[in-house]
């Protein structure tokens, strides 16, 4: 009998003793979207720590790992920010039209479109290196103007309008000027009436207008020269450029340098008291 009591103590002993222990090994597996949301953070303290690129990889696997999920499209959009982040701007132009395609319904969009005109816009150098990426960047802008025009996006694309037209204008008087130093007379001019039609609200309307006056000279053109040098003085009288296509028909003008330098050196010396 007692023999028996032992084995039947034993028998529950071990029985809650698997119980316990089957308990502890089961643990249960974390759902899909916990599996992305984990994915999801990890890429996002990686962009906080600089490392961008390491944050695209692991944005576009939580992308993958639930393609139908809300945190998909998310993943998406800052798979192309990462990229935009490390200066990959290809790879982030590429990423924001997949986005557009892939979730045209997400919020997300305007930014999207935003992204591939700030990438264009940042491979911009200067008036002197590829046109493309201006013309690209000035093409998107205006387009974010158009569709979103309410948007934060829609005001920093004016500004950046102004700035690219500016481009625009610098570049063609960089040829302008290169064609007036070869003596290229014709191709100079037509570069010059592009700026003074195309960006006359830029700061460099006026030296086309000064250059028109040379060339037309120089081509011996005297009325035509006169005519672009009575619209500068007409709207820019008091400018250099003024002065200086005056000059082109009255070699003895001098210019008032002397009272400039009086007005520059009062200048510098308002500027001299603020400091003391």
């Amino acid at each position: 009998m007692f023999k028996n009591l032992i084995i039947l103590l034993l028998s529950v002993f071990l029985l809650f003793s698997c119980s316990g222990k089957n308990k502890e090994v089961k643990v249960a597996e974390p759902t899909e979207e916990e599996k992305i949301l984990a994915i999801y953070s990890e890429a996002v303290e990686a962009l906080k720590k600089g490392d961008a690129f390491f944050a695209s990889k692991k944005f576009e696997e939580a992308e993958a790992l639930l393609p139908q999920s809300k945190w998909a499209a998310k993943a998406s959009i800052m798979s192309a920010y990462a990229h935009y982040n490390r200066s990959a701007y290809e790879r982030s132009i590429f990423a924001s039209k997949r986005h557009i395609s892939t979730y045209p319904a997400d919020e997300n969009v305007s930014y999207a479109h935003y992204l591939i005109a700030m990438c264009y816009y940042e491979q911009i150098l200067d008036e002197k290196k590829d046109l493309v990426p201006l013309l690209k960047a000035k093409e998107k802008f205006e387009f974010i103007l158009k569709n979103y025009p309410e948007t934060d996006y829609a005001t920093d694309a004016r500004f950046k309008i102004d700035l690219i037209i500016d481009q625009l204008a610098a570049k063609e008087m960089s040829i302008a000027r290169y064609y007036m130093k070869t003596e290229k007379w014709i191709p100079a001019l037509n570069r010059l009436k592009i700026v003074v039609k195309k960006y006359d609200t830029t700061v460099f309307v006026e030296e086309a207008l000064h250059r028109l006056v040379e060339v037309y000279y120089k081509l011996g053109l005297v009325e035509e020269a006169k005519q672009a040098a009575a619209i500068l003085g007409y709207n820019y009288k008091s400018s250099e450029w003024y002065e200086k296509s005056y000059k082109v028909f009255n070699k003895k003008y001098k210019s008032k340098s002397t009272k400039k330098e009086k007005h520059l050196g009062l200048i510098r010396k308002k500027i001299k008291d603020l400091f003391n």
